[in-house]
């Protein structure tokens, strides 16, 4: 079952700190709470996580994030660890959002593509969790583009077509580590079209069932208790497959 856009064009750039939905993050809105969960990531967490980063689950995967590091013409660019409280190669599914967040990056080495993350949008994906009854440690959350992406002027946006493209390589390197994988669920239209060109120009993709959601950020107003619904019921049926 594959996730389908329609319409779909390339997201817009947006001056400003953006979590990767092409907004500019606000914080909570509404009533709508996504404080489910987890305790902020206080620098002592980080740390502990920072010096398991070379665990064997996570071992192969962060020794991806290594060589992503560096990028066209030698440059060097920010992309976050993968999470070794989480399940590493052993993720059932895969939770595909678009760029890593700005708190993230300010993190800097000490940056991790986590659950456990405390932005608004990593809150309101928690919550999502918790009323689905999905797991935490069956879920591996990604980006779609493992690094930040900039316009022209400098300006975090979201990904645009060729830095789908740029990122399909890295892509394609995490789906072969995955082995246990059994779902995709990508949140928001950037996650999905970078999921979509990989099943349909990758040679040799992986072919799996998709869930395609609306991005999570709290900021993404239109619509919103009908997103968070879907989202719930998304992560339902993902948590069934991956009891399969």
């Amino acid at each position: 079952m594959l996730g389908r856009a329609a319409g779909k064009q390339d997201p817009a750039c947006v001056h400003g700190a953006s979590d990767g939905s092409g907004v500019i993050e606000q914080g909570d809105c509404d009533g709508l709470d996504p404080g489910a969960g987890s305790p902020s990531m206080t620098r002592e967490m980080a740390l502990a996580k920072r010096s398991r980063i070379d665990e064997p689950h996570v071992q192969s995967l962060n020794r991806l994030v290594r060589s992503w590091r560096t990028g066209p013409e030698g440059t060097e660019r920010f992309v976050p660890w993968f999470d070794p409280s989480g399940p590493g190669v052993n993720g059932r599914v895969l939770l595909l959002l678009e760029t890593p967040g700005p708190a993230t990056i300010a993190r800097g080495d000490l940056g991790f593509s986590s659950l456990d993350n405390d932005d608004p949008t990593t809150r309101a994906l928690r919550r999502a969790l918790d009323e689905a009854g999905l797991d935490r440690e069956q879920c591996l959350r990604w980006n779609v583009v493992p690094w930040a992406v900039h316009d022209d002027n400098g300006g975090r946006c979201a990904p645009r077509t060729d830095d789908l493209e740029e990122g399909r390589p890295a892509l394609e390197a995490l789906m072969s580590e995955l082995d246990e994988l059994r779902v995709v669920v990508p949140l928001g239209a950037a996650a999905l079209e970078g999921w979509m060109r990989y099943l349909t120009l990758s040679d040799g993709p992986r072919v799996l069932p998709t869930l395609a959601v609306p991005h999570p950020s709290p900021v993404n107003g239109h619509r919103r208790q009908e997103a968070f619904l879907r989202t719930v019921r998304a992560l339902g049926t993902a948590a069934e497959m991956a009891r399969a």
